[in-house]
């Protein structure tokens, strides 16, 4: 039998090793994990006269809990639609945008620096934003563990760091902006760097004392403190970044023009319908608005 010592070791280690898997490089990741619909996850419905949706949604939780709090809402619209939607997961935001340029999704919703990626390389078209306490935008939070007195970014120089995805605004670019104006990079300012590829990823690696800190998505972070605030209960946020037009959902400029249209009212008047209210509720969302790109500049 194991002792309670021997026991937090192993656990230690083995959480150790999961974040090491993540510190690969993009092109790796895309390689095991963007090779097939295997990897999908499938709605249950089946297709009707060989019409069906493809969606994305991607991970800024983990990519299991990023199913369970979505897959609701996308049954909810396959059901308004009258038309089966497969919900297909994926690790990083580069493999989503990759299925979206490869036209294999006719609607995503993505983070906001994969949708400024995907703008610059393909056509992209905007569908809908969530609006969240009042206002379309969130920003990056960047966090330690209570228990180091660590209190500013300008502290965590020379310390481990966590990021979240090499295309995140909030989990990346942030960040390396801010070096840029002091002159620096990533690899000057920290002594280490990892990607978790989730953003409560990166805040279980700040708990457990894996990354002395981490930027992450705001929304995230409160969701949890929300719903799940033991999460968050050793974590302290020492810096707030400006607001950033939030995390769009994205559609094919392709798509039959009254079936995007449809999409788009049935997701504007979600938070009129009692069963709509309730999803977005679970997902602290207040409802959608029509896009607009002036967010994103």
């Amino acid at each position: 039998m194991f002792t309670n010592r021997q026991n937090l070791i192993f656990i230690l280690l083995f959480f150790s090793f999961i974040i090491s898997c993540a510190d690969v490089d993009q092109k790796r990741i895309k390689e095991i994990d963007l090779s097939d619909s295997s990897n999908s996850i499938v709605d249950s419905t089946s297709a009707v006269n060989g019409v069906k949706l493809y969606v994305a949604v991607s991970a800024m939780i983990s990519p299991q809990k990023t199913f369970s709090l979505y897959k609701e809402m996308i049954d909810y619209i396959s059901e308004k639609l009258e038309i089966p939607i497969e919900f297909k997961q994926r690790k990083t935001y580069a493999e989503v945008n990759e299925l979206l340029k490869g036209k294999k999704l006719d609607f995503a919703f993505i983070c906001t620096g994969a949708y400024t990626e995907a703008k610059k390389a393909f056509p992209i078209e905007l569908l809908a934003v969530p609006v969240v306490e009042g206002k379309p935008f969130y920003n990056a939070y960047i966090i330690v563990n209570k228990s180091t007195n660590i209190n500013s970014f300008e502290a965590l120089q020379g310390k481990s760091f966590a990021f979240t995805d090499p295309i995140s605004k909030t989990g990346y670019s942030y960040v390396v902006s801010m070096l840029k104006e002091k002159n620096s990079t990533t690899e000057k300012f920290f002594s280490k760097t990892i990607y978790t590829y989730a953003h409560d990823y990166s805040i279980q690696a700040v708990t457990r004392n894996m990354v002395e800190g981490a930027t992450i998505d705001g929304l995230v972070y409160e969701y949890l403190k929300h719903f799940e605030p033991e999460k968050v209960l050793d974590i302290r946020v020492i810096h707030k970044s400006k607001d950033f037009g939030i995390p769009p959902f994205v559609v094919q400029p392709g798509m039959d023009k009254k079936l995007k249209e449809k999409l788009k009212n049935i997701m504007l008047n979600m938070h009129n319908d009692n069963k709509g209210k309730r999803l977005l509720h679970k997902i602290m969302i207040e409802k959608f608005i029509a896009g607009d790109d002036l967010l994103y500049r």
